[in-house]
């Protein structure tokens, strides 16, 4: 059965930093596409960042370019989320996510990936 489980999320002020871990378990994920995504209270849940690492790509959503850094390692079966300058609306629950196998959609669309995580809180005050 495959899982994924985040950590490291938490309380932080404004301006700080935070490093996210998600942890898969069932099967390795070295050739296909990892995201994460968060979802504020009442919104949608939308992406912020993917890792293609067949064409060594890394994508981010225009809010967190810049503060964001998105990595995996694969002897470990992990990746991370490494959250800098963080603000107030980067607030949400943040979620891992994993596609089956490679495949035609887009890296930014929730349909794209089959498995995910429950989730991880990520609080940060002004």
């Amino acid at each position: 059965q495959v899982q994924l489980v985040e950590s490291g999320g938490g309380l932080v002020q404004a301006g700080g930093s935070l490093r996210l871990s998600c942890a898969a378990s069932g099967r390795t994920f070295s050739r296909d596409r990892m995201g994460w995504f968060r979802q504020a209270p009442g919104k949608e849940r939308v992406f912020v960042a993917a890792i293609d690492w067949s064409r060594g790509s890394t994508y981010y959503a225009d809010s967190v370019k810049g503060r964001f850094t998105i990595s995996r390692d694969n002897a470990k079966n992990t990746m991370y989320l490494q959250m800098n300058s963080l603000k107030p609306e980067d607030t949400a629950v943040y979620f891992c996510a994993a596609e089956r196998s490679y495949g035609s959609g887009w890296y930014f669309e929730r349909r794209t990936y089959d498995y995910w995580g429950q989730g991880t809180q990520v609080t940060v005050s002004s």
